[in-house]
């Protein structure tokens, strides 16, 4: 399952490759993060914490395939979005497992062996050297998928050149200022827009295989959120702007839930259109929009996937523990 490669004996240090006021994402915050401490808006230490890693059937069909993605999923994460369907490790409410590059090469090394179709790694965007490391190590035979938030500097994504093999984005938002709102970042659109070309002139336009999966280039994923269609429509405007069709592929996501605990706890008592799903006029108001555009290639949600079902379980699956095997 893996080319040939360099076996992991003495790796740099962690602190080589992060300066000690770190400046790793667009937020540069300047937090002093270590191996073992957590600090800095992404409450991570340098050493990078899982909180599962399996086999994921959920993705966009190119992505899982029959034999599903095998999924890497991170704790922490540098925005801090008050609808976060993934707010238990975004906002580290499970801390997940702290692993060591050769650990890290162990959970990937299982993956494989479940003959996932892909590696696909979700919000390492602040873990990006130890990442990138353990992959210049082990270069797998299967495309290794970077799914982000699109928050992303080009330096950061530089550091992944021929590395990864599919950039797998988010772009929430075409509307500066609600960008700042609901993630709290004012610089959103320009960052994410930079970040996607810089994904594009890494990879080139997409390629799939004879089955229908891809190998390489970039799809990038629009969540829609309910109240908010204008901002969809800024979006897609905004990507048609800057890139050729032809080029990305796109994924328009329905599936937003309102999480319950984040309405209950009154967090999202500032809009109250996030304490709802999609309603079928919202849905179709961007389908419409959709249709009558340039867009070529990609992948439309049924609204009726809006449920927390789509949401993994962030308990340990696969993840190796200290001195023990993966836990199945």
């Amino acid at each position: 399952m893996w080319a040939d490669a360099p076996e992991i004996n003495s790796p740099s240090s962690v602190r080589e490759a992060v300066p000690e006021a770190c400046r790793l994402c667009p937020r540069a915050c300047g937090a002093t993060r270590t191996e073992e401490k957590a600090a800095g808006f992404c409450r991570s230490p340098l050493k990078p914490r899982l909180a599962r890693a399996a086999a994921h059937f959920g993705e966009e069909p190119c992505i899982s395939g029959t034999r599903g993605s095998g999924t890497l999923f991170f704790t922490g994460c540098h925005l801090a979005c008050v609808f976060c369907q993934n707010h238990e490790i975004s906002r580290c409410e499970v801390p997940g497992q702290a692993v060591s590059d050769d650990e890290l090469r162990r959970i990937i090394d299982r993956l494989l062996e479940q003959g996932v179709h892909n590696l696909n790694f979700v919000s390492a965007s602040h873990f990006i050297p130890a990442v990138a490391r353990v992959l210049k190590a082990v270069r797998p035979l299967v495309p290794v998928v970077w799914n982000s938030s699109g928050y992303e500097t080009v330096g950061q994504l530089r550091q992944l050149e021929g590395l990864v093999q599919v950039y797998l984005p988010d772009f929430k938002y075409g509307d500066e200022a609600l960008g700042r709102r609901l993630s709290g970042v004012a610089d959103y659109p320009a960052v994410a827009l930079a970040a996607l070309q810089e994904m594009l002139r890494q990879r080139g336009p997409y390629q799939m295989d004879a089955d229908g999966l891809l190998q390489s280039g970039v799809m990038v994923r629009h969540l829609v959120l309910p109240g908010f269609i204008d901002n969809t429509l800024d979006v897609l405007d905004l990507l048609l702007e800057h890139f050729a069709p032809g080029t990305l592929l796109l994924s328009l996501l329905s599936q937003y839930t309102p999480i319950a605990v984040l309405a209950d706890s009154g967090q999202l008592d500032e809009y109250p259109s996030l304490k709802r799903r999609l309603t079928p006029e919202e849905w179709q108001r961007v389908w419409d929009y959709l249709r009558y555009s340039d867009w070529e290639d990609g992948y439309v949600q049924d609204l009726s996937s809006a449920t927390e079902e789509m949401i993994p379980a962030f308990d340990g699956t696969g993840v190796t523990v200290k001195n023990g095997p993966a836990r199945e």
